[in-house]
């Protein structure tokens, strides 16, 4: 029981929340009551969720030794030894499997993007994930591919600017998820403290290249909401200034709490454990509703 226990940790189903991205075309195009598109949407959610389970244990299984030396992730099942090394090694495969096996069944096109989607974080793992930069760029590039692979499963065209917004808005949380790690590190280390290729002394350029991509992220989002899908009517357009307002709130909020060490999780899984963070996204996704 213990065992099956630290199995499920190691999926970490909580992480799957960021899979909801497959929904935002869905949402955007505001057809979330059609019970057939909405059911080929849940399918891309439950197979985004097994492979992204399958890459968690190949990262977990490649970064033992520095998982080991973190003040955080030392506790997680494999490093902690509460997961057996060949236990875990058994469960890629069958996650990859079923995850194929769920995405074929809703169209080639999704299943082309969850083929592109494991074989990207493989190789950030095995190497990218150790280049300075390169290594947020891979990340926001796969909370892009859900958003896409969402819309091919749906048979809705993505808009350039949605796409375009996502990379800004998660190449800035992948950032802030390595200047929080730099952060944790540094009160840890001092001066020699680094988060895997990024050292202490790139933390001001972190910081300065995340919210500015935090900021951009906030023009596109009101470049789309300004779109003339959108409407011209009073209400919307506030709506509209609203949610983009929330949203620069949100993300300086967010770094703020890095800045200050307060983030020892995963910037996202932060986001919705804290009350503050929780509210203001729910405000958004009420006024974009609204307002789109």
């Amino acid at each position: 029981m213990q065992t099956a226990g630290a199995a499920i940790e190691s999926l970490r189903p909580y992480q799957w929340l960021k899979n909801l991205l497959v929904f935002v075309p869905l949402a955007a195009a505001h057809r979330l009551s059609d019970a057939h598109l909405l059911s080929l949407g849940v399918r891309t959610f439950v197979a985004f969720s097994l492979c992204a389970s399958a890459i968690y244990l190949l990262n977990d299984l490649h970064d033992v030794e520095a998982d080991l030396a973190h003040p955080h992730k030392r506790a997680r099942p494999i490093p902690s030894g509460r997961l057996p090394r060949t236990l875990a090694v058994a469960l890629v495969p069958v996650l990859l499997t079923a995850a194929g096996i769920t995405a074929s069944a809703i169209g080639l096109n999704v299943l082309a993007v969850l083929v592109v989607y494991p074989l990207l974080m493989v190789a950030y793992t095995l190497r990218l994930k150790a280049v300075v930069l390169l290594d947020a760029f891979v990340l926001a590039t796969g909370y892009a591919l859900r958003v896409f692979a969402g819309a091919l499963a749906v048979d809705i065209a993505p808009s350039a600017r949605l796409l375009a917004f996502c990379i800004f808005l998660f190449f800035s949380l992948a950032l802030l998820k390595r200047y929080a790690e730099l952060s944790l590190m540094r009160l840890r280390d001092g001066a020699a403290a680094h988060a895997r290729a990024y050292r202490i002394d790139d933390q001001d350029f972190v910081l300065a290249l995340g919210i500015s991509c935090g900021a951009l992220s906030v023009l596109v989002l009101a470049q789309y909401l300004g779109t003339a899908e959108v409407g011209p009517a009073l209400l919307r357009s506030l709506l509209s200034w609203a949610t983009c307002v929330l949203l620069l709130f949100w993300i300086s909020y967010m770094w703020l709490a890095g800045h200050r060490g307060q983030m020892t999780d995963d910037p996202l899984v932060f986001a919705i454990k804290n009350r503050a963070s929780l509210a203001l996204l729910s405000l958004m996704a009420v006024g974009a509703w609204l307002a789109v």
